[in-house]
């Protein structure tokens, strides 16, 4: 029996929104945290030894992030590293800023409180190369294009902005938001054409509250959080020590993993995707709207569906079909907000306002797909039939 009493599992498919604690990195994380209560800034034994394992954890999250360990800054999460990213670059080099429309309200808005412009994607999601070409010029400081899109899961093409930036605007630097990444694609590759990299511990089986930014030699930035100098005077505050060695044995094991999960996500995400659209009249995969899916990360199935309303779809799948999933963005009351990714996929509101995301991860099962995609098909039926009175339930 479940905590909450019920007989049923939950059928858990909301992995991009946070994904469940690992065992290697609950076992490191609940055994440091008893045994280092030292504060890595000081100078006693106790403090010594916490950070020597601070130090270990900066070593192993290099080694799956590509870069090296001093390039490593911990942060309280991803937002605060996608907000360090901005803030710190238009602090250390004024000019412009240049973010994609389908960016985190992590990123974009920060880059818009900055007076930043949004670069345009194409119905795939993907940042339109053209018109990021035509907004480039030499004041142009920061350029945020997101690695893997958390509402649909697009992948962009890092290593094209990259030759372009060189090639137009050659001072400025290159954020990518990679915290949805590390369970589907190689950072040490995909990302090596940024300059700064964002990882979140809880997207890949890490525990929430810490994250990373990984900030490469040379980049200019300025610390936006100050009082003890701490993380090479770049983001100040006492680390947790405990945490930070899970997000690393959280890394490490995604990265061991990640080939054998790719490979089982993309034919559920497939699956997922071709059942709803085959039995559900009017629904569409959103990001992608030909057979093509090669540009999407493996674990994300993302929907829209006519004539339905995204929280009531969501409310049954919860409550009839044990289905745990999301739609859109997330607010802290934990309501829905209007999607800014789909409207800038182009979908229109009506469509939009009937989405779901699935997000697979590495405690998916077939069970959860067989139930989510049952699920799904089932409350859209019904929701669509109360919405077209005398229509075929």
């Amino acid at each position: 029996m479940s905590a909450t009493g019920h007989e049923r599992p939950w059928h858990y498919l909301d992995h991009a929104a946070s994904s469940p604690l690992r065992p290697v990195a609950a076992e490191v994380r609940d055994r440091l945290g008893r045994a280092l209560w030292g504060n890595p800034s000081g100078a006693h034994a106790l403090a010594r030894q916490a950070r020597d394992r601070l130090d270990e954890a900066r070593e192993r999250l290099a080694a799956v992030a590509g870069c090296r360990p001093g390039e490593v800054v911990f942060t309280s999460g991803g937002t605060e590293a996608d907000n360090l990213a901005v803030r710190g670059v238009v602090a250390a080099r004024p000019g412009r800023v240049l973010v994609t429309a389908v960016e985190h309200h992590a990123v974009l808005d920060p880059a818009l409180a900055a007076g930043g412009e949004v670069v345009r994607v194409d119905r795939r999601g993907v940042v339109d190369l053209d018109h990021l070409d035509a907004l480039l010029d030499d004041d142009v400081s920061l350029v945020s294009v997101g690695l893997v899109n958390n509402e649909v899961g697009t992948v962009q093409p890092l290593a094209e902005v990259r030759a372009l930036l060189a090639e137009r605007a050659p001072r400025a630097l290159l954020h990518t938001d990679a915290a949805q990444a590390l369970c589907w694609l190689d950072v040490r590759t995909h990302a090596a054409p940024a300059d700064l990299v964002t990882l979140a511990a809880h997207k890949c089986g890490g525990p929430r509250g810490v994250g990373a930014l990984v900030v490469r030699d040379g980049a200019p930035l300025v610390a936006q959080q100050l009082g003890g100098g701490q993380e090479r005077e770049r983001r100040s505050g006492t680390q947790d020590v405990a945490s930070a060695a899970a997000f690393a044995a959280a890394a490490e094991a995604a990265d061991a993993e990640r080939d054998a999960l790719v490979a089982r996500a993309a034919a559920w995400r497939d699956a997922l995707l071709d059942e709803v659209v085959a039995a559900v009249p009017g629904a569409v995969a959103s990001a992608a709207p030909g057979a093509d899916r090669s540009h999407l990360a493996a674990g994300f199935a993302n929907l829209c569906v006519p004539d339905v309303d995204s929280e009531a779809l969501l409310f049954l799948l919860e409550h009839d079909h044990r289905v745990l999933a999301s739609a859109a963005s997330s607010c802290a009351s934990g309501a829905q907000e209007p999607s800014h990714v789909l409207a800038a996929l182009g979908l229109p509101r009506q469509l939009a306002g009937g989405s779901v995301r699935l997000s697979l991860g590495w405690t998916t099962t077939d069970e959860d797909v067989r139930a989510a995609a049952a699920g799904v098909v089932d409350a859209a039926a019904r929701l669509q039939a109360l919405a077209r009175p005398g229509a075929p339930a």
